[in-house]
């Protein structure tokens, strides 16, 4: 059985009125029916109370069905309407319909069944109404939190593209001014260097040791000075993409002694050995010789930087196709396990401390990493604290061709 419904019927004939309250009564559905003769009637009893269900005649003293239908829908009256027509009148309630009626019934077929039928309809299909509108008015609002959420994302995706051009700027200037100050500071170093150097020719002035050794000590402060500004100068050219690969044909092994030499130096004031070993059928290569120079002496010097005790060794080998590896090896202090996912970043060193025991300006392996992927190679790194490290270099025997947003220029010889 059905819940108390609110009922208006409206009509004029009392006859009407009374035949529609009796058949509503048999329903079994306990209406709650109010009446009314006219339009205005109408009009005044659903301003102040809510009904489930409104049963109209179409002809009234004061207006007709359409013309109610009208108001009730402009006076904001969403409860379903069933259209009461007398024999003949369908085509005026399907024009009703139309307007906004929700169903009609003809007086002559009233009767408990039909108009319980009509009744559940129309009632259902108000129900159905209000939910789809209920569920419209939620979806305007998600799409109205939506559209400010998006506005609010759209400012803030164009406040960080501001931010990044800012920041690319900054960087631009920042790696402008390196190399400024890089190439300006490497004129008069150059000179103290050129000048220390000629006061240490045995033919040139005769020095007691005292002065001797202030001369070596201006010399070698002054190519430490020169090695940190270089590696400076690189990394701000690296960064805005003008550093140069230019490869041509050299020897493989002749490179990795002269290396060897220039910092074998490095690692007698230690006591350190530096062992070479190559296991190379064919020791020509095309790339690039200062890079890969430079590879080396970041690699090696820094293997001698962080071994006290033990051995340094480089090796070199074929693999795989036309690739080849070089490995710089120590048994130095070696590399803890939270360290090895930084050690490549600019700046980064294992000791950032004032009092650090090993200085430089972190550049070195950043430098190397970027200069391996430059010659179209990669590097990886193997290490244990306490037992050493292990940097290995793959690179293609020859370079290969390839365009790049910077100016770097690779080709095969």
């Amino acid at each position: 059985m059905m819940e108390v419904l609110k009922i208006l019927v409206v009509d004029d004939d009392e006859v009407d009125r009374l035949a529609i309250r009796r058949a509503l009564m048999k329903t079994g559905i306990e209406p709650n029916i109010s009446e009314a003769k006219t339009c205005a009637d109408a009009i005044e009893l659903t301003s102040a109370t809510h009904f489930d269900c409104i049963f109209l005649d179409y002809r009234l003293p004061d207006g007709d069905g359409l013309t109610l239908i009208q108001n009730f829908r402009r006076f904001g009256v969403n409860a379903p309407l069933v259209v009461l027509t007398g024999q003949g009148d369908e085509q005026i309630a399907v024009d009703l319909m139309k307007a906004g009626a929700t169903d009609y019934l003809t007086k002559s077929r009233i009767s408990p069944e039909r108009l319980l039928q009509v009744v559940q309809n129309a009632v259902r299909v108000s129900q159905a109404e209000r939910e789809a509108e209920r569920a419209n008015q939620r979806l305007r609002e998600t799409n109205e939190i939506l559209t400010r959420q998006n506005q609010e994302l759209e400012i803030q995706r164009q406040q960080i593209h501001l931010q990044n051009l800012k920041l690319l700027e900054t960087s631009r200037l920042k790696s402008q001014f390196l190399a400024t100050m890089s190439h300006e500071l490497r004129t008069p170093l150059n000179a103290i260097i050129g000048f220390s150097q000629l006061l240490l020719r045995p033919n040139k002035s005769s020095l007691d040791p005292h002065h001797k050794d202030i001369i070596e000590r201006i010399l070698n402060n002054g190519k430490h000075l020169l090695m940190l500004l270089n590696d400076i100068l690189d990394f701000s050219k690296l960064e805005a993409g003008r550093l140069d690969v230019k490869p041509r044909v050299f020897n493989l092994a002749e490179l990795i002694d002269l290396t060897v030499l220039e910092l074998r130096s490095l690692a007698d004031e230690k006591c350190l050995p530096i062992e070479v070993n190559l296991q190379l059928t064919n020791t020509e290569m095309v790339h690039d010789p200062e890079r890969l120079r430079q590879i080396l002496v970041n690699l090696l010097s820094n293997a001698i930087k962080f071994t006290s005790v033990g051995r340094v060794w480089i090796e070199a080998k074929e693999v795989g196709g036309d690739k080849l590896e070089i490995a710089v090896c120590d048994t130095g202090i070696g590399i803890g396990p939270d360290d090895m996912s930084y050690i490549f970043e600019p700046f980064r060193q294992l000791d950032q401390t004032m009092t650090r025991k090993h200085a430089g300006t972190g550049l070195g392996l950043a430098i190397t990493k970027s200069l391996v992927q430059m010659m179209q190679g990669k590097i990886s790194v193997e290490s244990k604290v306490g037992e050493g490290s292990i940097f290995r270099v793959q690179l293609p025997r020859h370079a290969i061709a390839k365009h790049s947003r910077s100016r770097t220029t690779l080709c095969s010889l």
